[in-house]
């Protein structure tokens, strides 16, 4: 086959799957990164036929260049891809990888950050971006669900949300509530998503990922910590700070397993080691003097050797 042949076949391949995924509901992002992953599948493969063998070579080539998360998330599109086909039967198992015991420090976005980016956003008066992030933090809702941040939503008190066949209700707090009205009477809208662009659309996950790595540097926060998916694990930090309970917060979230709402509440290594340093172990038990053990060790084998055995 030529060159062009096996592009086009590519690109009918990958257009099926397409279609397959919009009839499964999934986001943008998700389609994308999909199509994408597929995509590299179909490289690897060239003119070879798809088979199990073939699947689990790729998966020690992807183990080889790429981190065990990231196989895995590859390894997930691959799995739809083979189930879009009728290939269920030749589906690989994913990389075990170990449950994370603690937070990475370095990526964790605290409350003095988040204060800084509002009080940045403010004094520069960048208002959209402010509410964005107190909506956010405030609310710990998913960067997909800010459609459902609208007008009538805010006066209501809560969002209903409907998404991929599953609904949950977010509550704006009274002092939110307040400040989003104001907003939304300045800005002069009167109805529908609050969160948009100056055409009207709806705010995408790109809009909002620039303007918040572009408020970082003034702000004096590192860029790496500023994505929208860390003001929801800020948000549940503070939540389970008042209410240590994580079945609560699992509804609130909206997350079907605990497992998942303990990952957004893990602590980072450096707090573990504060709270292990202020334990009191052998605090005030005094340290033996290395002549007593002399003297002991002299005395033990006197006593239990030297002496003679009584048969």
């Amino acid at each position: 086959r030529t060159e062009m042949e096996d592009f086009m076949e590519k690109e009918m391949l990958l257009t099926k799957f397409e279609t397959y995924l919009r009839g499964e509901e999934k986001s943008e992002s998700t389609i994308s990164k999909y199509l994408h992953d597929v995509g590299e599948l179909l490289d690897f493969m060239g003119q070879e036929c798809l088979s199990k063998e073939l699947l689990i070579q790729y998966r020690g080539y992807l183990s080889r260049k790429c981190r065990a998360r990231t196989v895995n998330g590859k390894l997930s599109a691959v799995n739809t891809y083979l189930k879009c086909m009728g290939l269920e039967a030749h589906k690989v198992k994913f990389l075990k990888v170990q449950k994370r015991m603690y937070m990475d420090e370095k990526r964790e976005l605290t409350e003095q950050d988040c204060r800084r980016l509002l009080e940045t956003a403010s004094r520069t008066g960048k208002s959209q971006l402010y509410f964005l992030m107190l909506v956010l933090y405030g609310t710990g809702i998913r960067i997909s669900e800010l459609p459902f941040v609208t007008v009538e939503a805010v006066y209501q008190g809560n969002a209903e949300i409907n998404m991929k066949g599953k609904y949950r209700v977010i509550i704006f707090p009274k002092n939110l509530v307040r400040q989003l009205k104001e907003y939304s009477k300045d800005a002069g809208i009167k109805s529908g998503c609050i969160f948009r662009t100056k055409s009207g659309k709806c705010l995408d996950r790109s809009n909002i990922c620039h303007s918040m790595k572009k408020i970082c540097r003034e702000a004096g926060v590192d860029q790496s910590k500023v994505f929208p998916h860390n003001f929801r694990h800020l948000f549940a930090k503070s939540f389970y700070a008042i209410e240590k309970n994580l079945a609560h917060l699992a509804d609130i979230l909206g997350h079907t397993s605990i497992e998942t709402t303990r990952i957004y509440v893990a602590s980072s290594l450096k707090h573990y080691e504060k709270v292990m340093n202020r334990m009191r172990i052998a605090k005030d038990i005094k340290i033996p003097q290395n002549n007593h053990s002399v003297v002991s060790c002299r005395h033990f084998y006197k006593t239990n050797i030297q002496s003679p055995c009584i048969l």
